[in-house]
């Protein structure tokens, strides 16, 4: 029998139910994909954090994020972040130890126009899983009045 007293962490490798009372433990190079905390791996209700590799000279799609919002953490490299302002696209440089956030629904992408060197960033989701909403532009998201 299994109890709950147990002093050792809950690993990604751990194939029973993730529990609810219990600290989570995510060892490096434990990642299921670029997912470390979901519904999935650790039953996350409202939070979803990944680790994403960007290679040299290249840029995601153009898309955004539904209603959550993302939390980003550059980890090493330097992504530019491009989203439209409603007169133009604006590019966003960022370096080492730098943090953004995406609001909800801001249609943006992410490029890493270094020849050589990949952009690996942290992302923190307020949803348990990720979400990405291609879009076939950038556009200005548009707030409604509460």
């Amino acid at each position: 029998m299994t109890t709950d007293n147990s002093t050792e962490p809950i690993s990604a490798t751990d194939t029973t139910a993730p529990k609810p009372n219990r600290v989570h433990h995510i060892r490096a190079g434990e990642l299921d994909g670029h997912t470390a905390l979901s519904g999935h791996t650790v039953g996350s209700k409202r939070l979803w954090m990944g680790l994403v590799e960007n290679p040299p000279l290249s840029a995601t799609d153009n898309h955004h994020h539904g209603d959550s919002e993302a939390g980003i953490y550059v980890v090493s490299g330097h992504p530019v972040f491009v989203y439209h302002d409603g007169v133009r696209e604006v590019r966003v440089e960022a370096g080492p130890g730098d943090f953004l956030l995406v609001p909800p629904f801001v249609p943006h992408r992410e490029e890493n126009p270094d020849p050589d060197v990949p952009v690996v960033v942290l992302i923190a989701r307020t949803t348990q899983e990720p979400v990405k909403v291609s879009v076939p532009e950038l556009y200005r998201h548009e707030v409604a009045d509460a």
